[in-house]
Protein backbone atom coordinates (compact mmCIF):
# COMPACT_ATOMS: atom_id res chain seq x y z
CA UNK A 1 0.00 0.00 0.00
CA UNK A 2 2.96 2.54 0.55
CA UNK A 3 4.28 2.18 -2.45
CA UNK A 4 0.62 2.93 -4.66
CA UNK A 5 0.24 5.88 -1.81
CA UNK A 6 3.56 6.94 -2.74
CA UNK A 7 3.34 6.43 -6.52
CA UNK A 8 0.04 8.75 -6.34
CA UNK A 9 1.99 11.64 -4.59
CA UNK A 10 4.48 11.79 -7.03
CA UNK A 11 1.91 11.90 -9.45
CA UNK A 12 0.21 14.77 -7.92
CA UNK A 13 2.52 16.64 -5.97
CA UNK A 14 4.92 17.56 -8.84
CA UNK A 15 7.78 19.25 -6.54
CA UNK A 16 8.44 15.68 -4.59
CA UNK A 17 11.19 13.94 -5.81
CA UNK A 18 11.58 10.27 -5.84
CA UNK A 19 14.38 10.28 -3.15
CA UNK A 20 12.11 11.40 -1.06
CA UNK A 21 10.25 7.89 -0.76
CA UNK A 22 12.75 5.20 -0.28
CA UNK A 23 10.24 2.43 -1.49
CA UNK A 24 9.46 3.86 -4.66
CA UNK A 25 12.94 4.95 -5.65
CA UNK A 26 13.91 0.81 -4.66
CA UNK A 27 11.15 -0.25 -7.32
CA UNK A 28 12.16 2.23 -10.05
CA UNK A 29 15.72 0.69 -9.63
CA UNK A 30 14.42 -2.63 -9.83
CA UNK A 31 12.38 -2.02 -13.00
CA UNK A 32 15.23 -0.13 -14.56
CA UNK A 33 17.81 -3.51 -13.67
CA UNK A 34 15.07 -6.28 -15.05
CA UNK A 35 15.03 -3.96 -18.06
CA UNK A 36 18.82 -4.37 -18.88
CA UNK A 37 18.88 -7.86 -17.83
CA UNK A 38 16.98 -10.19 -20.41
CA UNK A 39 20.51 -11.54 -21.46
CA UNK A 40 22.45 -10.90 -18.12
CA UNK A 41 25.66 -13.67 -18.31
CA UNK A 42 24.79 -14.92 -21.52
CA UNK A 43 27.18 -15.59 -23.57
CA UNK A 44 26.74 -14.59 -27.03
CA UNK A 45 28.59 -14.89 -30.68
CA UNK A 46 27.19 -12.41 -33.23
CA UNK A 47 28.89 -13.05 -36.84
CA UNK A 48 29.08 -9.58 -38.58
CA UNK A 49 28.91 -8.03 -35.50
CA UNK A 50 31.57 -5.34 -36.63
CA UNK A 51 28.92 -3.28 -38.23
CA UNK A 52 25.63 -2.45 -39.50
CA UNK A 53 22.89 -4.51 -38.36
CA UNK A 54 25.46 -7.03 -36.43
CA UNK A 55 26.70 -4.35 -34.77
CA UNK A 56 23.07 -2.92 -34.03
CA UNK A 57 22.46 -7.03 -32.79
CA UNK A 58 25.71 -6.07 -30.13
CA UNK A 59 24.49 -3.04 -28.64
CA UNK A 60 21.16 -4.37 -27.82
CA UNK A 61 22.66 -7.58 -26.82
CA UNK A 62 24.99 -5.54 -24.28
CA UNK A 63 22.66 -3.03 -22.97
CA UNK A 64 20.34 -6.63 -21.98
CA UNK A 65 23.67 -7.88 -19.78
CA UNK A 66 25.23 -10.21 -22.38
CA UNK A 67 28.71 -11.05 -23.08
CA UNK A 68 30.35 -12.45 -25.83
CA UNK A 69 32.31 -12.32 -29.25
CA UNK A 70 31.52 -10.12 -32.65
CA UNK A 71 33.37 -11.69 -35.66
CA UNK A 72 34.11 -9.96 -38.51
CA UNK A 73 37.04 -9.34 -41.74
CA UNK A 74 37.28 -5.45 -41.38
CA UNK A 75 40.21 -5.10 -38.51
CA UNK A 76 39.81 -1.57 -37.90
CA UNK A 77 35.61 -1.26 -38.11
CA UNK A 78 36.56 -4.31 -35.26
CA UNK A 79 38.10 -2.80 -33.41
CA UNK A 80 35.90 -0.03 -33.26
CA UNK A 81 32.45 -1.78 -32.64
CA UNK A 82 34.97 -3.30 -29.34
CA UNK A 83 35.70 -0.21 -28.26
CA UNK A 84 32.46 1.27 -28.21
CA UNK A 85 30.96 -2.13 -26.78
CA UNK A 86 33.25 -2.20 -23.94
CA UNK A 87 35.19 -5.06 -22.02
CA UNK A 88 32.67 -7.55 -22.10
CA UNK A 89 32.94 -8.13 -25.68
CA UNK A 90 36.02 -9.48 -27.67
CA UNK A 91 36.55 -8.97 -31.32
CA UNK A 92 37.62 -11.87 -33.18
CA UNK A 93 38.92 -11.41 -36.80
CA UNK A 94 37.43 -14.00 -39.41
CA UNK A 95 36.07 -15.19 -42.75
CA UNK A 96 33.05 -17.23 -42.50
CA UNK A 97 33.56 -19.02 -45.18
CA UNK A 98 36.73 -20.16 -44.26
CA UNK A 99 35.64 -23.29 -41.48
CA UNK A 100 39.47 -22.68 -39.67
CA UNK A 101 38.32 -18.95 -39.03
CA UNK A 102 34.85 -20.28 -37.11
CA UNK A 103 36.21 -23.01 -35.29
CA UNK A 104 39.01 -20.41 -33.87
CA UNK A 105 36.37 -18.09 -33.56
CA UNK A 106 34.09 -20.40 -31.24
CA UNK A 107 37.22 -21.90 -29.38
CA UNK A 108 37.95 -17.90 -28.71
CA UNK A 109 34.75 -17.05 -27.29
CA UNK A 110 34.36 -20.15 -25.24
CA UNK A 111 37.81 -20.39 -23.93
CA UNK A 112 37.26 -16.64 -22.73
CA UNK A 113 33.49 -16.77 -21.46
CA UNK A 114 32.23 -20.32 -21.51
CA UNK A 115 29.76 -21.95 -23.63
CA UNK A 116 27.96 -20.29 -25.53
CA UNK A 117 23.92 -19.15 -25.10
CA UNK A 118 23.17 -17.15 -28.04
CA UNK A 119 24.72 -17.47 -31.63
CA UNK A 120 23.59 -14.63 -34.26
CA UNK A 121 24.72 -15.83 -37.66
CA UNK A 122 24.58 -12.56 -39.25
CA UNK A 123 27.54 -12.14 -41.93
CA UNK A 124 26.58 -12.23 -45.29
CA UNK A 125 24.66 -9.81 -47.92
CA UNK A 126 26.01 -8.41 -51.02
CA UNK A 127 29.60 -10.01 -52.18
CA UNK A 128 32.20 -7.50 -52.62
CA UNK A 129 32.89 -6.96 -56.30
CA UNK A 130 30.20 -8.67 -57.66
CA UNK A 131 26.54 -6.96 -57.40
CA UNK A 132 23.18 -7.65 -57.96
CA UNK A 133 22.53 -8.72 -61.32
CA UNK A 134 20.38 -10.39 -63.80
CA UNK A 135 20.15 -14.32 -64.60
CA UNK A 136 21.58 -13.60 -68.44
CA UNK A 137 24.90 -11.63 -66.48
CA UNK A 138 25.38 -13.93 -63.87
CA UNK A 139 28.44 -16.21 -63.67
CA UNK A 140 29.11 -20.02 -62.19
CA UNK A 141 31.89 -17.90 -60.26
CA UNK A 142 29.27 -15.17 -58.77
CA UNK A 143 26.59 -17.96 -58.01
CA UNK A 144 29.24 -19.79 -55.94
CA UNK A 145 30.02 -16.90 -54.25
CA UNK A 146 26.65 -15.77 -53.58
CA UNK A 147 25.61 -18.82 -52.00
CA UNK A 148 28.75 -19.62 -50.05
CA UNK A 149 28.28 -16.55 -48.12
CA UNK A 150 24.83 -16.71 -47.49
CA UNK A 151 24.00 -19.87 -46.89
CA UNK A 152 26.86 -22.37 -47.14
CA UNK A 153 28.81 -19.94 -44.22
CA UNK A 154 24.99 -20.13 -42.14
CA UNK A 155 25.00 -24.37 -41.98
CA UNK A 156 29.12 -24.16 -41.45
CA UNK A 157 28.76 -21.32 -38.40
CA UNK A 158 25.89 -23.11 -37.01
CA UNK A 159 27.97 -27.06 -37.35
CA UNK A 160 31.40 -25.65 -35.90
CA UNK A 161 29.14 -23.59 -32.87
CA UNK A 162 27.69 -26.93 -31.73
CA UNK A 163 30.53 -28.11 -29.66
CA UNK A 164 30.35 -24.85 -27.93
CA UNK A 165 26.85 -24.32 -26.97
CA UNK A 166 24.99 -24.62 -24.30
CA UNK A 167 21.57 -27.29 -23.87
CA UNK A 168 19.12 -24.81 -24.51
CA UNK A 169 20.72 -22.26 -26.78
CA UNK A 170 19.16 -19.65 -29.28
CA UNK A 171 20.57 -19.43 -32.77
CA UNK A 172 19.20 -16.91 -34.56
CA UNK A 173 20.03 -16.90 -38.48
CA UNK A 174 19.68 -13.37 -40.22
CA UNK A 175 17.68 -13.82 -43.34
CA UNK A 176 15.98 -11.34 -45.96
CA UNK A 177 12.53 -10.04 -46.69
CA UNK A 178 13.63 -10.53 -50.66
CA UNK A 179 13.40 -14.84 -49.31
CA UNK A 180 9.15 -13.15 -49.13
CA UNK A 181 9.54 -11.04 -52.54
CA UNK A 182 10.61 -10.60 -55.68
CA UNK A 183 12.69 -7.68 -57.44
CA UNK A 184 15.10 -7.57 -60.13
CA UNK A 185 18.45 -8.47 -59.71
CA UNK A 186 18.48 -10.30 -56.48
CA UNK A 187 17.17 -13.78 -57.18
CA UNK A 188 20.30 -15.71 -56.12
CA UNK A 189 20.69 -13.30 -53.24
CA UNK A 190 16.88 -14.18 -52.30
CA UNK A 191 17.13 -17.48 -52.92
CA UNK A 192 19.95 -18.27 -50.70
CA UNK A 193 18.00 -15.93 -47.52
CA UNK A 194 14.91 -18.55 -48.42
CA UNK A 195 17.16 -21.48 -48.08
CA UNK A 196 18.34 -19.74 -44.99
CA UNK A 197 14.51 -19.62 -43.61
CA UNK A 198 13.89 -23.51 -44.72
CA UNK A 199 17.42 -23.88 -42.85
CA UNK A 200 16.40 -22.88 -39.87
CA UNK A 201 13.30 -25.32 -40.05
CA UNK A 202 15.14 -28.19 -40.45
CA UNK A 203 17.73 -27.59 -37.99
CA UNK A 204 15.44 -26.88 -35.48
CA UNK A 205 14.12 -30.59 -35.72
CA UNK A 206 17.79 -31.84 -35.58
CA UNK A 207 18.60 -29.82 -32.44
CA UNK A 208 15.67 -30.58 -30.28
CA UNK A 209 17.36 -33.26 -28.07
CA UNK A 210 19.55 -30.48 -27.12
CA UNK A 211 16.34 -28.43 -26.61
CA UNK A 212 18.62 -25.86 -28.97
CA UNK A 213 16.03 -23.11 -30.79
CA UNK A 214 16.30 -21.88 -34.05
CA UNK A 215 14.77 -18.93 -35.67
CA UNK A 216 15.65 -16.68 -38.85
CA UNK A 217 14.67 -12.66 -38.36
CA UNK A 218 14.03 -11.18 -42.05
CA UNK A 219 15.01 -7.47 -42.10
CA UNK A 220 13.66 -5.57 -44.97
CA UNK A 221 15.66 -2.06 -45.70
CA UNK A 222 17.80 -0.92 -43.00
CA UNK A 223 19.54 2.31 -42.49
CA UNK A 224 23.50 0.82 -42.78
CA UNK A 225 26.37 1.06 -45.15
CA UNK A 226 25.21 -1.47 -47.20
CA UNK A 227 23.35 0.24 -49.62
CA UNK A 228 26.81 1.77 -50.77
CA UNK A 229 28.28 -1.73 -51.73
CA UNK A 230 24.94 -2.00 -53.93
CA UNK A 231 25.04 1.40 -56.20
CA UNK A 232 27.52 4.05 -57.05
CA UNK A 233 27.86 6.36 -54.10
CA UNK A 234 26.05 9.41 -55.94
CA UNK A 235 23.12 6.89 -56.52
CA UNK A 236 22.55 5.71 -52.54
CA UNK A 237 20.62 8.54 -51.12
CA UNK A 238 18.02 7.71 -54.57
CA UNK A 239 18.21 4.47 -53.89
CA UNK A 240 17.24 4.66 -50.36
CA UNK A 241 14.37 6.77 -51.28
CA UNK A 242 12.96 4.32 -53.62
CA UNK A 243 13.27 1.62 -50.13
CA UNK A 244 11.52 3.85 -48.56
CA UNK A 245 8.78 4.31 -50.95
CA UNK A 246 8.49 0.59 -51.11
CA UNK A 247 7.62 0.42 -47.24
CA UNK A 248 4.57 1.09 -46.30
CA UNK A 249 5.67 2.72 -42.78
CA UNK A 250 7.41 5.23 -44.93
CA UNK A 251 11.12 5.37 -43.68
CA UNK A 252 14.36 2.50 -43.24
CA UNK A 253 14.45 0.43 -40.38
CA UNK A 254 17.43 0.76 -37.83
CA UNK A 255 20.03 -1.79 -36.44
CA UNK A 256 18.73 -1.11 -33.39
CA UNK A 257 15.07 -2.38 -34.27
CA UNK A 258 16.73 -5.54 -35.36
CA UNK A 259 18.69 -5.53 -31.99
CA UNK A 260 15.64 -5.47 -30.19
CA UNK A 261 13.86 -8.48 -32.16
CA UNK A 262 16.92 -10.62 -31.83
CA UNK A 263 16.85 -9.95 -27.93
CA UNK A 264 13.86 -11.26 -27.58
CA UNK A 265 14.19 -14.58 -29.59
CA UNK A 266 17.84 -14.95 -27.55
CA UNK A 267 16.06 -14.49 -24.70
CA UNK A 268 13.50 -16.47 -22.28
CA UNK A 269 10.84 -14.24 -23.75
CA UNK A 270 10.57 -16.51 -26.92
CA UNK A 271 11.41 -20.07 -25.22
CA UNK A 272 7.72 -21.60 -27.27
CA UNK A 273 9.48 -20.32 -30.49
CA UNK A 274 10.62 -22.92 -32.74
CA UNK A 275 11.56 -22.72 -36.68
CA UNK A 276 9.79 -19.39 -36.91
CA UNK A 277 10.90 -16.40 -39.20
CA UNK A 278 10.00 -13.22 -37.81
CA UNK A 279 9.59 -10.22 -40.88
CA UNK A 280 11.14 -6.93 -39.62
CA UNK A 281 10.82 -5.00 -42.77
CA UNK A 282 7.78 -2.22 -41.93
CA UNK A 283 5.21 -4.23 -43.89
CA UNK A 284 7.45 -4.04 -46.67
CA UNK A 285 7.00 -7.76 -48.26
CA UNK A 286 3.10 -6.82 -47.89
CA UNK A 287 3.98 -5.17 -51.42
CA UNK A 288 3.94 -7.44 -54.77
CA UNK A 289 6.77 -7.89 -56.81
CA UNK A 290 8.96 -4.86 -58.26
CA UNK A 291 8.91 -4.01 -62.03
Amino acid sequence: MLLGYTCVTVIFQHKVTISNYPDLALWFINQKTKKMSKLKNKVAVITGGNSGIGFGIAEAFKNEGAVGAIAGRNEATLNSAVETLGSNFIGVKGDVTDLDHLEHLFRTTADKFGKIDALVVNAGGVVDGVPLMAITDVTEEGYDRYMDLNLKSAYFTVQRSLPYLNDGASIILIASNNAHRASPGTTIYAAAKAAVISLARGLSLDLLSRNIRVNTISPGSIDTPVIGKMVPHELVDQVKQIFIGLTPLGRQGTPAEIGKTAVFLASDDSTFIVGTDILADGGMANTFSVK
